[in-house]
C-alpha cells in the first residue's frame, strides 16, 4: 500500500469555464479557473496524490505548462495518463478522498456526478471515490479562486 497527498490552487479568471472533477459547473459571473490546461484543480490534486504515492514527482514534471501539447487539455485526459502510468508500476487506485475549497459557487449539487466521473475513468467502484467541499468560512481563498486537497491509497494490482 502506498499513500499520496496532493494540493492545488487556481485563481478565478473571467471568460473561462469552471471544471471540477470533469464536470462543468455554471457560475453567475462567468468565471472559471486560470490554468494552462482546463485548470480542474480537484483533478490536479488527485493526480499529484497518485504520483506522490509512488514518488513519481508532480503534474508539473509530467505535464509542464511550457508544453503546448497540454494547453487547454482536459485534466480528465491527464488523469487517464497518470492512471496508465501507475498501472505500469503495478499499482491501482484503492481509494481517494478529495476536498474542494471554494467560497463560490455551491459545489454540493454536482458532487455525485463528480464522483461518477472519476470512478468511471479510473475503473473503480463509486464508493472508492470521495469528493466533498468546504468554504473555509471566508477565511481562506475566498472569492479569489478554488483549492483542493486529496489523499489517496494505491495498492499493488
Amino acid at each position: 500500500m502506498r499513500i499520496g497527498h496532493g494540493y492545488d490552487v487556481h485563481r478565478f479568471e473571467k471568460g473561462r469555464k469552471l471544471i471540477l472533477c470533469g464536470e462543468e459547473i455554471p457560475t453567475e459571473d462567468n468565471e472559471g479557473l486560470l490554468g494552462h490546461s482546463d485548470a480542474d484543480v480537484a483533478i490536479h490534486a488527485l493526480m499529484d496524490a497518485m504520483l506522490g504515492a509512488l514518488a513519481l514527482g508532480d503534474i508539473g514534471k509530467h505535464f509542464p505548462d511550457t508544453d503546448k501539447e497540454f494547453e487547454g487539455i482536459s485534466s480528465m485526459e491527464l488523469l487517464d495518463r497518470v492512471n496508465k502510468l501507475i498501472k505500469t508500476k503495478d499499482y491501482v487506485l484503492s481509494n481517494c478522498d478529495i476536498t474542494i475549497i471554494a467560497q463560490k459557487p455551491k459545489i454540493s449539487p454536482y458532487i455525485d456526478k463528480m464522483r461518477e466521473n472519476i470512478a468511471t475513468l479510473l475503473n473503480v467502484h463509486l464508493d472508492c471515490v470521495s469528493v466533498k467541499a468546504t468554504t473555509e468560512e471566508g477565511l481562506g481563498i475566498g472569492d479569489k479562486g478554488i483549492g483542493a486537497h486529496c489523499v489517496c491509497i494505491l495498492n499493488l494490482k
